[in-house]
């Protein structure tokens, strides 16, 4: 096969499509394996009603070391299909985790996180003989250590309320609406919730990248990919969840091309301070405003330094001096605009890179 068949679903044992794809060509690999559950018997709740368990073939396996083949091959498999700069997501439970984790370092992947999705609305352990498992755990890694890759920081930190996003994430579980069903059964029953995709291809992909999920099931990942404007290749073993995925990904609208198009500031061009003063943006003897307290009012020095009573610093030095923390100056001075406005320092920045990247070559 030798060019990629985006947005498609391909039927199939994932090791072996997946050595049919070309090798480096795709961007993330997330990946929602079999877990090994190990369940021996049916599970009834204390009313003895049956609980609705995972208990599908696909799941079963009949020892450790036949799920370590079956993992060691899906993985070696999906290292070949990645790009260098490329990274895979992997979710299981305490029942798989630990072992994928320790096969992923065998094969030379190198582990950025792990992330705990926290259900808000877990299944409780009716038995009464452990904790309820109230957590799932994902592992992020890349492909080769120390390359480049995709981690969309500020997009996460918006996403978050601007605060930086932690390793711990509370989600709900795939209920109501969300949960797909035939004939009035759960289509599938390992159903991942969208938000919890959401997080993951908005974290570490970008618009038209390629995105594969090697146990596609009932298409969640395909679905969030298309909304954000991704390309998408899922792959299943089970057909009859084929049908299912690709109706609901039909069903999906993708958004805005605009509105996915984020910018991480760690891959724009750096723009000293000073830069404004040779554009003829700002002009020595301005005047710069703090944003947390508009009396405190310093003066543009000609050198790209401002200073504020005696002291004179940098827009970063001095907004950390001024707050006793790191700060980014972009983000907490003001100018005043033509307009007679007092807006953020950083719009001049922006202004500054637009002209730059207009700008025809000599």
């Amino acid at each position: 096969m030798s060019e990629l068949p985006l947005n498609t679903i391909l039927h199939g044992d994932c090791a072996e499509v997946l050595s049919s794809l070309p090798e480096n060509s795709v961007d993330l690999i997330f990946a929602d394996p079999p877990y090994n559950l190990q369940l021996q018997n049916d599970l009834y709740r204390p009313n003895m009603t049956k609980v609705d368990a995972v208990n599908d073939g696909w799941d079963k396996f009949g020892s450790f070391a036949e799920y370590d083949k079956f993992t060691r091959e899906w993985l070696t498999a999906s290292r070949r299909v990645l790009k260098d700069t490329g990274t895979l997501w992997v979710i299981g439970s305490y029942h798989n985790i630990y072992r994928v984790g320790a096969i992923l370092q065998d094969l030379d992947y190198w582990i950025l996180n792990d992330v705990v999705w926290i259900k808000t609305n877990p299944m409780p352990n009716f038995r009464g003989v452990r904790f309820t498992n109230a957590h799932e755990t994902l592992i992020w890694a890349q492909k080769k250590q120390g390359a480049k890759y995709t981690f969309n920081h500020h997009a996460m930190k918006a996403l978050n309320d601007e605060l930086q996003m932690r390793s711990d994430w509370t989600l709900p579980l795939a209920t109501g609406k969300e949960r797909l069903k035939v004939n009035g059964e759960k289509a599938h029953t390992t159903q991942k919730p969208e938000g919890l995709l959401y997080r993951v291809l908005l974290s570490s992909s970008n618009p038209g990248d390629v995105v594969l999920d090697p146990f596609f099931g009932s298409g969640t990942t395909g679905a969030v990919a298309k909304k954000l404007c991704r390309n998408w290749i899922g792959i299943e073993r089970d057909e009859k969840y084929i049908p299912v995925a690709q109706k609901r990904i039909d069903a999906v609208e993708p958004a805005e091309a605009e509105s996915v198009r984020l910018s991480d500031r760690r891959n724009e061009a750096r723009i000293p301070f000073g830069a404004l003063l040779e554009a003829g943006l700002l002009q020595p003897g301005q005047t710069l405003w703090f944003l947390k307290d508009e009396s405190v009012a310093a003066l543009v020095l000609a050198n790209g330094k401002i200073k504020y009573g005696d002291r004179i610093d940098s827009i970063h030095g001095m907004a950390k001096s001024l707050t006793n923390s790191p700060a980014n100056g972009w983000d907490v001075w003001l100018y005043e605009n033509q307009k007679g406005e007092k807006v953020l320092l950083d719009q001049l920045r922006n202004q500054l890179r637009s002209n730059n990247e207009t700008q025809p070559d000599h």
